[in-house]
């Protein structure tokens, strides 16, 4: 049973029933993933009178985020914090197998929250295929943002410095990159930064000047989201618990 694809698809089974009964019994990501609906939704109480409409509808991801970060911080810190991490480590003894159940049971949470939490905010605007490009990249960006927490929880394995991290990643790294007084890396790093990414998803005119294309923009989100997610992996699969 340790090698081979039918042993890799049993191991995945048993890690995703495991992580699936603990969420059932203990619904820990309900409470950031309705909180993430609800703020992601909320842009459409912003009005239409703007330039750029679909970019003021999808403010409310810049609020969602955070609440997706907790929830991605949640599944695997929460075990830390509380000790039910030597458990899960029983039942699912190879500690990447765990990680992924987690990341797919993340993904499978935060995808319709940020679904139905965009589609609620741009329901009142036309359709066409800016919104639509802007609405798909948002929700993929959520998804990526709760990956992202994860990852980090995994590294640091607590709950407060993972949200920590990750909430000035997002929203303190844009106060901070003015204050750097090389233009040059400014710019660099502005295009580097995921909290600037959002901009440039859910913008729908005058794209061309921005620093990043949308795709670019939802590339660099996803580069930090792989990163973190290696990083914890590697260190989660090296230490004791």
């Amino acid at each position: 049973m340790d090698g081979g694809p039918a042993a890799a698809r049993c191991r995945a089974r048993v890690a995703l029933t495991a992580e699936w009964a603990k969420l059932r019994t203990a619904p820990a990501l309900l409470v950031p993933l309705v909180l993430a609906l609800l703020l992601t939704a909320g842009g459409a109480a912003l009005g239409d009178h703007a330039l750029d409409p679909v970019h003021l509808h999808l403010l409310g991801v810049r609020l969602g985020q955070a609440a997706v970060a907790a929830a991605g911080v949640q599944i695997l810190g929460g075990e830390y914090r509380t000790g039910l991490i030597r458990a899960s480590l029983l039942a699912v003894p190879r500690r990447l197998d765990m990680l992924a159940a987690k990341a797919t049971l993340l993904t499978a949470g935060v995808a319709p929250a940020a679904l139905v939490g965009v589609t609620a905010a741009l329901l009142t605007l036309p359709t066409g295929t800016p919104l639509l490009r802007a609405a798909a990249e948002s929700v993929l960006y959520l998804i990526l943002i709760g990956l992202l927490a994860l990852g980090v929880a995994a590294a640091v394995r607590s709950s407060a410095v993972a949200i920590s991290i990750v909430l000035a990643l997002l929203y303190l790294m844009p106060i901070l990159l003015p204050m750097i007084p090389n233009p040059d890396w400014q710019r660099a790093l502005y295009r580097l930064t995921p909290a600037t990414a959002v901009q440039a998803l859910s913008t729908t005119v005058d794209s061309a000047t921005l620093t990043l294309s949308p795709w670019q923009a939802l590339a660099v989100v996803a580069a930090w989201t792989t990163a973190a997610l290696l990083l914890g992996a590697v260190l989660l699969h090296r230490r004791d618990t």
